[in-house]
């Protein structure tokens, strides 16, 4: 009777299935974690020969690599024989454009456990991790070495997708010198001083993050002589000494207030001719699909934090003595908001709490405001 009423495509079957991506999900991270694109790089395998290198159950294989092979992940050329696709391609360690890193963070107990309270943070507006988990985010991550690896490795991967676009898609240039706060490894970064030679760089994140980003060599090629290593806590201070200051999902992390904290030392690291460049994900217009829908209700789970409107980034940044300048499209993904300092006299500051609409008109004419 239910469904005699829907429209086609819409009857309660159609709801259903939009839960198999539960399944999807688990498979996808586990033949990453497994590593089986590796091992079919040099050509079709059966389901033994992969469960036998890697120490699994031969049957569970195949039926998991079946359901992905339904989604064009794999291919079964033959009865219990299977290639890679285009798709599984990217399951690859060591591709352009591979997701593997992510999709093993993303099967690993710190991201998918919260998941299990969910409706706790619907109910209450806080992280389910600090209930599943015990502890906050970050906090878990520096207690337990190994999955702070693995998240490293994602957050590395997800810089590797984006950085060519948003190294491109904006002059940096102009400003002679760019921070990036929380930067990470600085894969980001170099790709911005690859792209514009005469640009100063400084890596600033905490000493342990920029002790791996070292290792890692993604600043020691020919930007080296170009790069600075800055510890920095950002919630204490941002060290000063740029023109421009490039935050990437880091705000995103965080609720309102620590955002707001956030941007206040950014205020006091920016100088008055400086830039604050903020890269963010954009929320689908009118509720259609998008990855930063998808994204903030991860950071509302994992983290407490949320992805922002273009008006939401307007008046968090106003409160930090910001004037949001104009958005720039990288993709229909993600976008990079320009915001110039508004100028404040000297010694003056901006208190917690201050509306944006309580800076002096004066101060905030001075910015020219427009929008992309």
């Amino acid at each position: 009777m239910i469904a005699a009423h829907c429209a086609p495509g819409e009857g309660p079957l159609q709801l259903l299935r939009m839960t198999d991506g539960l399944v999807v999900h688990q498979a996808l991270c586990a033949a990453a974690t497994l590593g089986v694109a590796d091992l079919l790089a040099s050509g079709a395998r059966t389901d033994v020969e992969l469960a036998t290198a890697l120490h699994v159950d031969a049957d569970a294989l195949y039926r998991t690599l079946r359901l992905l092979s339904g989604h064009v992940v794999f291919q079964e050329t033959s009865p219990r024989t299977f290639v890679n696709t285009a798709r599984s391609e990217y399951l690859r360690t060591d591709v352009p454009g591979s997701v593997r890193a992510i999709l093993i963070f993303r099967g690993s107990r710190y991201y998918f456990s919260p998941f299990t309270e969910f409706l706790y943070s619907i109910q209450t507006g806080i992280s389910a991790r600090d209930k599943v988990l015990g502890t906050g985010a970050f906090e878990y991550l520096r207690a337990n070495p190994r999955e702070e690896q693995v998240f490293d490795d994602a957050m590395t991967a997800i810089s590797a997708l984006w950085a060519p676009a948003i190294a491109t898609a904006y002059d940096f240039g102009r400003w002679q010198s760019l921070t990036d706060v929380g930067g990470g490894n600085g894969l980001l970064l170099a790709a911005i001083l690859n792209a514009y030679p005469a640009l100063e760089g400084t890596l600033a994140d905490v000493p342990s993050v920029l002790e791996r980003a070292r290792r890692r060599n993604f600043l020691s090629r020919e930007s080296a002589a170009r790069t600075r290593f800055e510890p920095c806590d950002f919630f204490h201070a941002v060290p000063s000494g740029s023109r421009a200051y490039l935050m990437k999902n880091i705000l995103h992390d965080w609720n309102d207030e620590q955002a707001g904290e956030i941007l206040r030392n950014c205020r006091r690291a920016v100088p008055d001719d400086g830039v604050l460049l903020l890269i963010a994900y954009r929320l689908g217009a009118e509720n259609t699909p998008s990855i930063g829908n998808t994204i903030d209700l991860v950071m509302l789970t994992m983290t407490g934090g949320k992805e922002r409107t273009v008006d939401e980034h307007r008046e968090l940044l106003a409160v930090a003595g910001f004037q949001l300048n104009r958005v720039i499209p990288v993709s229909s993904e993600i976008m990079i908001v320009e915001a110039l300092p508004v100028a404040i006299e000297r010694g003056v500051q901006i208190p917690i709490g201050i509306s944006g609409r309580d800076i002096s008109s004066r101060a905030r004419s001075q910015v020219r405001s427009s929008e992309e």
